[in-house]
C-alpha cells in the first residue's frame, strides 16, 4: 500500500486538525463540520497531483491557451454519516465526479466490546474502471474500510482506488496493509498514536458523526 501523510510540512491543514480536536471549538457544529469540509478539500488538491491529465485547449476572448484538465472518471463514496461533510470537500474540487454512499457500523451483540461491521444501505454508481475514492473521518481498527471496500468490489473492478482519511491509528494503518492490495493509495491527514480498549483513536477528536450532526440514541 502506498500511504501519504499530509500533515508532516507545517501547512494551514494542521491549524483546521486542531480546531476539529479542541473541544471549546468542537461546541460549535457547524464549524466542526466546514472544519472538516476544508479539510477535504486541502486533500483532494493533495490527491490530484497523483491523478492522470489530459491535454486541453481552451478558447479565451483573447486567444487559444493550451492546459490540462484531469482525465480520471472519478467515484467518490463516503461512509455515512461521519463522511458526509469530508465528502462535500472532495466534491467542491472534484465537481464533475459521480457519488456514493454506504452505511456501515460497528454492531456490538450482547453489549460486549467485541463487534462485527454490519455494511447495509449502498447507493453508489458503476466503478468499472473508474478511479475510487472512498473517504471516511476516521480510521481507527480499520475494519469497516476493508469491509466496504470489499462490498464495493464486488459489483466492479475500478482502475484504481485512493482511500482518503482524516485521523488514523496505527492499527488501523496495519489492518489495510495486511488485508488489502498493494497498488491502493492511503491519503493519511495526520496518523495518531493508538487505539483504547474500546478501540477508539487516541488522542482522536470523539465520535465525528455526533460531532458534525448530533448525538445519536
Amino acid at each position: 500500500m502506498q500511504i501519504h501523510y499530509l500533515s508532516e510540512a507545517n501547512s494551514v491543514l494542521n491549524h483546521f486538525l486542531g480546531q476539529i480536536r479542541n473541544i471549546h471549538v468542537q461546541k460549535d457544529s457547524m464549524r466542526f463540520r466546514r472544519n472538516i469540509e476544508r479539510i477535504g478539500e486541502i486533500m483532494a488538491y493533495e490527491l490530484s497531483k497523483d491523478l492522470a491529465y489530459k491535454d486541453l485547449s481552451i478558447t479565451t476572448p483573447l486567444g487559444v491557451k493550451h492546459t490540462t484538465e484531469i482525465a480520471n472518471q472519478l467515484v467518490l463514496c463516503s461512509i455515512l454519516r461521519a463522511g458526509l461533510p469530508l465528502h462535500l470537500g472532495f466534491l467542491n474540487y472534484f465537481d464533475d465526479a459521480e457519488n456514493g454512499f454506504v452505511s456501515a457500523y460497528r454492531y456490538h451483540k450482547n453489549n460486549e466490546d467485541a463487534f462485527e461491521i454490519k455494511v447495509e444501505y449502498q447507493a453508489v454508481p458503476s466503478i468499472e474502471k473508474k478511479t475510487l475514492l472512498l473517504i471516511d473521518p476516521m480510521l481507527a481498527t480499520g475494519q469497516s474500510m476493508v469491509a466496504v471496500l470489499n462490498k464495493l468490489v464486488e459489483k466492479g473492478n475500478p482502475s484504481e482506488i485512493h482511500i482518503a482519511v482524516v485521523i488514523a491509528a496505527p492499527e488501523g494503518i496495519s489492518y489495510l496493509e495486511q488485508h488489502l492490495p498493494d497498488h491502493i493509495h492511503l491519503w493519511v491527514a495526520t496518523l495518531d498514536e493508538g487505539l483504547n480498549e474500546k478501540n477508539y483513536i487516541i488522542p482522536g477528536l470523539g465520535d465525528a458523526g455526533d460531532l458534525a450532526y448530533g448525538n445519536k440514541l
